[in-house]
């Protein structure tokens, strides 16, 4: 059988015009936050309220071997009294297609301000976590976390 040209590269044009269009697709997903998208997410929930550094022990692993699944365990000092008490952490990644990764709600009948997570992280990126106190104090803690292999973009 012999090939028309014209015809091949009309079968060439389309499959090309396909795949264009489908990376057009998942393009504006494939967008990953930054650190700057990261910051205006805590704006949105805090405003211009002043973070406050301690009371949060962040544990992620420095180097993550597989980033499809790293360990992120949070917890807070707080008496977790109803006069003083954890009322929220936020954990976000700046590195992500989306910054916020996991929301966490306290009351004092936890007892203890403390969680555990997996999560899939597509890069080397921060992890930042934020927790809201009950008299609207707020705590930040901040890990870089080096992904070497696996995760959402490899």
């Amino acid at each position: 059988m012999v090939w028309n040209s014209i015809e091949t590269t009309r079968r060439e044009a389309l499959g090309l015009a396909s795949i264009l269009g489908f990376a057009a697709l998942l393009a504006p997903r494939m967008s990953f936050a930054d650190e700057q998208t990261v910051a205006a997410e805590i704006k949105k929930l805090y405003g211009d309220k002043k973070l406050e550094s301690g009371k949060i022990k962040l544990d992620v692993p420095e180097i993550a071997e597989n980033g499809l699944v790293v360990p992120v365990n949070v917890e807070v000092e707080s008496p977790m009294t109803d006069a003083d008490y954890v009322k929220a952490v936020h954990v976000f990644a700046d590195g992500n297609p989306l910054p916020g990764i996991v929301s966490y709600k306290f009351t004092p009948a936890c007892g203890k301000a403390a969680a555990s997570t997996r999560m899939r992280l597509a890069q080397t990126q921060n992890i930042i976590c934020i927790a809201e106190m009950s008299n609207g104090n707020l705590h930040m803690a901040k890990a870089n976390v080096k992904v070497t292999i696996g995760g959402c973009g490899g």
